[in-house]
């Protein structure tokens, strides 16, 4: 029995009340377990295809599907159970007391039982390095901490996609290393939404170029990415002396 894409939107249309057309006939099927790059100048249309993912906004026009289920009414529950979003700044995600209670609340929401969450806790928490963080403040956490533990109340629900939007934001270079570090050992479909071109290229296998709300490339993120014409034609910009070959053979060793 074959397994059904993570997710797959068709001919996506989505204007804002101002008349804004943010996606116009936007396509993009990713298929389980793959690692994706999102990439595009600011104003393309990321954001909202991300919030499409998991049914905050849901088409005007076209269709989303998320592991072979329609995303509607009846399904949003479960479709935000398997796609999970990490926002960018994790103190839109921090609210409880606690870092347990913060990464426990999801799980807590799905009725499950107090040892259950306690499982699903402690395991989310392992997974990104803040064993033992349980009981501590989240406002008393650096923010390197607090983008780990906002990730773990993500991971708490057992999603089967996960969407991170600029993950490597306001990171110092031992926290974005570390962070790459526990993205590169998840097991779920990633779904990175980025400008950090080197980043996406550590962790990801396909770059998807968005502009003007449509796919516009989509293909091997090496190949993408010493594209020079076509990384400039959509604002997308390497650092100065970095060429992609440089991480793409760290890779290839083992």
């Amino acid at each position: 029995m074959s397994v059904p894409p993570a997710f797959e939107l068709d001919d996506v249309h989505f204007a804002y009340p101002d008349g804004h057309a943010a996606l116009d006939g936007f396509s993009l099927r990713v298929e389980d377990g793959e690692r994706v790059a999102v990439l595009g100048p600011n104003g393309a249309g990321k954001s909202t295809f991300c919030l499409h993912l998991n049914g905050i906004l849901t088409p005007q026009q076209g269709s989303v599907r998320v592991c072979g289920e329609p995303v509607d009414r009846k399904t949003l529950q479960e479709v935000r159970r398997r796609v999970g979003v990490v926002f960018q700044d994790p103190d839109d995600m921090l609210f409880m007391p606690t870092v347990a209670q913060d990464v426990g609340f999801g799980p807590a929401n799905l009725g499950l039982s107090k040892e259950e969450i306690r499982v699903r806790v402690e395991g989310a928490l392992a997974m990104v390095g803040m064993s033992g963080a349980g009981e501590r403040p989240p406002h008393y956490l650096s923010f390197g901490q607090r983008k780990r533990v906002a990730t773990a109340t993500v991971l708490s629900m057992e999603p089967d996609v996960l969407v991170l939007d600029e993950p490597s934001s306001n990171l110092d270079p031992r926290g974005r290393r570390e962070f790459g570090e526990i993205l590169g050992s998840l097991r779920q479909t990633l779904v990175m939404v980025t400008h950090d071109l080197p980043y996406a290229l550590q962790l990801c296998d396909r770059a998807v170029i968005i502009d003007a709300g449509r796919v516009v490339t989509d293909g091997p993120i090496r190949d993408v990415l010493v594209d020079d014409e076509l990384l400039q034609a959509h604002d997308l910009e390497l650092p100065v002396g970095f060429h992609p070959d440089a991480i793409w053979a760290a890779r290839a060793r083992p």
